[in-house]
């Protein structure tokens, strides 16, 4: 693609040779984007290198999906590709966008627009529009109202792009009110940007994002939910989720987070709960890659670092002599974390999996100094499943104490634990703990049909393996025979022996 010298930060203003230069970096694409350009010249219309394409390209990483904008409508864009594309997509048409692949790359191809809005909705009603002045004026920031004409080398910077670019400011070409009045998403992208890039919003910006922020309650909770992901997932998103809290934003889609900011008096001292969270979501994201360098951002990890501590605004107490308890907060912010996901419409297995490391998260600390017995580091494994690994991640980022010989305590313990868990796994397989005996044995050995009564004794057993570890096998039967007599249910006298003549005539067979 692009072998490109990113923006350095300094002076805002930009002078026509440093723009020469950026067109000159930018056109070092590959044969894709030129055999379009020619192949859209040839038939008479203009075709720009655009949007975000322009502003990754700057910074260094523009990756194979592309982004242009022409004159051309949408039906003759289809014919002008006809033959040349690898696929062609049209879901977007009606909006104005083609998309088609092109041996690795991506692209979309999008016909000049200047919509006009309802302001009730943020669905525009599309108009096709006639010069790419008109169409960079209709985009969300400054930053991704750039293009490069690709048959002219014409750098395209009505709104001083790259000076916004330059001094990592987001600002928009309209004046905010009427960009955020057109498409309150934009607000919300100002954060995901602030997380992404590192960029701060222009103070007109800040100050049209806290005074709308309500508008945000007009976008439907998926695309709510498409720039929230997209911002936890960004190299900075603490900056992002901050922004979002300092402007109201947080207080429409994610109000459990702005509403862990406690007062804090004089007489009942305790960590501010939402600095501490965003401190652990640092920290555990600093955990995703310590051991495994290769590993992508984690999601379900990240959810659960932020949202671990959300039960403790309504478990706070007061006690007497001036302490303050949060009991149960992580029962509370399980159920919390999962009403608050599921309104976002997050998939289930992301839901269930963020409120179950917030429901465990609090777990070791009952461990104490290794008084754990080998029964309950079972209990602990089993219970985490495979989310074993993010709960060492989320307990270990959990540590936020500035006290260091404290925090090097609880590391040291937590290591301890770490070790108890791959020596017990070594010796029993943990991650496989069944029963001792299965369903059909069960059924065998208590002559039972399929039902709940198997299930029953199935979890009975089970409870025995995490308490006792490995039984043997005429132990686990007689287990089973003796909880079978608790319940009531009629078992033979000699079952014991007559499972163990069966057990051996089927050795002898």
């Amino acid at each position: 693609m692009l072998a490109v010298t990113a923006v350095p930060v300094g002076s805002s203003s930009v002078s026509e040779a440093a723009k020469r230069n950026a067109v000159a970096e930018l056109l070092r694409v590959s044969g894709v984007a030129d055999e379009l350009a020619a192949r859209f010249a040839a038939g008479g219309h203009q075709l720009y290198l655009v949007g975000g394409s322009v502003r990754d390209a700057l910074l260094g990483r523009l990756s194979t999906d592309l982004d242009f904008t022409t004159d051309a409508r949408p039906q003759r864009v289809l014919q002008l590709i006809a033959g040349w594309a690898d696929a062609v997509w049209d879901t977007g048409i009606e909006f104005g966008t083609v998309g088609l692949r092109r041996g690795d790359a991506t692209l979309e191809i999008t016909t000049f627009r200047s919509d006009t809005y309802d302001r009730v909705s943020r669905n525009p009603q599309v108009e096709f529009g006639s010069t790419i002045e008109g169409d960079l004026l209709r985009r969300d920031f400054t930053v991704n109202a750039m293009a490069v004409d690709l048959t002219s080398k014409r750098f395209v910077d009505p709104f001083d792009g790259m000076a916004a670019l330059k001094a990592k400011v987001l600002d928009t070409p309209a004046p905010p009110e009427e960009s955020f009045a057109d498409d309150p998403l934009r607000m919300l992208r100002a954060a995901r940007f602030a997380s992404q890039l590192g960029f701060r919003p222009a103070p007109r910006v800040v100050e049209a994002m806290t005074a709308m922020a309500k508008e945000l309650g007009r976008i439907t909770a998926e695309r709510v939910q498409q720039e929230l992901t997209k911002l936890l997932l960004g190299r900075y998103p603490r900056a992002g989720i901050e922004l979002m809290v300092d402007t109201g934003l947080a207080d429409v889609v994610l109000p459990e987070v702005p509403g862990m900011q406690l007062t804090i008096d004089e007489h009942h001292q305790h960590k501010d709960v939402y600095r501490h969270s965003l401190t652990v979501l640092e920290q555990a994201i600093e955990l995703e890659t310590k051991h495994e360098p290769a590993m992508e951002p984690d999601l379900v990890l990240r959810w659960a670092a932020l949202l671990h501590d959300i039960g403790k605004p309504a478990t706070r107490r007061f006690e007497p002599g001036g302490g303050v308890s949060f009991h149960h907060h992580e029962v509370v912010g399980a159920k919390m974390a999962r009403k608050r996901l599921r309104a976002l419409k997050y998939p289930k297995d992301v839901v269930e999996d963020v409120s179950r490391l917030v429901y465990l998260h609090l777990r070791f600390h009952g461990y104490g100094r290794g008084q754990w017995t080998d029964s309950a580091v079972r209990r602990y494994v089993n219970d985490a499943g495979p989310l074993l690994t993010r709960l060492h991640k989320l307990v270990r980022a959990d540590c936020t104490t500035r006290n260091k010989r404290k925090a090097a305590a609880l590391q040291r313990t937590y290591d301890d634990l770490e070790r108890r868990i791959a020596r017990i796994a070594a010796e029993e397989d943990l991650a496989k703990i069944r029963p001792d005996l299965d369903g059909n044995e069960i059924m065998r050995i208590l002559q039972i049909p399929p039902g709940p009564l198997v299930g029953k004794a199935w979890r009975h057993l089970k409870e025995l393996r995490l308490e006792r570890g490995p039984l043997e096998r005429d132990e686990a039967v007689a287990e089973l025979l003796a909880w079978a007599q608790e319940q009531g249910i009629e078992v033979p006298e000699n079952a014991a022996d007559q499972v163990q003549a069966d057990e051996q005539g089927r050795a002898e067979s």
